[in-house]
């Protein structure tokens, strides 16, 4: 009895490390790619103020004045088109961020490239997590801070979508001249580029972890 207990026993053990392993590898054979390795600021690239951001246990952790994290890395050389992106995020009371996409490295200011989802669920700004910031904004509040929840976009030619916690809340399509004010909102257009994660300002604190990429034909 004891000798077939410890066969079941190893038999079972086996093939919960089969499923395991199988699990692992069916989510890298849909397409999702890491972009951050939940131990340090690899392949991310921090201009002003730098000690605004960093890793706290298994997160990025932002809280401090201005500060812009690109992302520097191997995939696709930093250089997306057509994509999926998600993210796990977490917002303090009156937290200002974002998720610019299509854009490029500044050493100092705001990203003038690309567009911006809004990360903001009670910030004075009135323009809440989902908007494509300036372009089409959302009003409605879908999650609360001090909670996790799951920000999704995804970008396929002139169409842009994003999802929180699994719910559509914004699809635009760019139109072939998009009218856009002078400055920096005149690079906001669909292009090509990388991602960078905004510091907004020393009262904004926000959490970021598993951050995936599934780049699109």
């Amino acid at each position: 009895m004891m000798r077939l207990n410890l066969t079941a026993l190893l038999l079972f053990s086996f093939l919960g490390f089969t499923f395991c392993a199988g699990t692992e590898n069916s989510e890298n054979d849909d397409g999702w790619i890491s972009l951050f390795d939940g131990e340090s600021l690899d392949g991310w690239q921090v201009g002003e103020n730098a000690e605004t951001i960093w890793v706290e246990e298994d997160y990025i952790r932002i809280d401090g004045p201005r500060a812009h994290l690109y992302y520097v890395g191997e995939v696709e050389n930093a250089n997306f088109t057509n994509f999926e992106f998600k993210t796990k995020v977490l917002t303090k009371p009156e937290a200002n961020s974002g998720v610019y996409f299509h854009t490029e490295y500044r050493e100092t200011g705001w990203p003038d490239v690309g567009y911006e989802v809004q990360v903001n669920n009670s910030h004075s700004d009135w323009r809440r997590t989902g908007s494509l910031w300036d372009v089409m904004d959302i009003k409605e509040t879908y999650v609360d801070d001090d909670e996790w929840f799951e920000l999704y976009f995804k970008v396929d030619g002139k169409d842009v979508e994003v999802k929180i916690n699994g719910t559509k809340v914004l699809h635009y399509h760019e139109p072939e001249n998009p009218v856009r004010a002078e400055g920096a909102m005149q690079n906001r257009v669909l292009d090509s580029g990388t991602f960078a994660l905004q510091g907004h300002d020393p009262n904004s604190v926000m959490f970021f972890k598993n951050i995936y990429v599934r780049p699109l034909p």
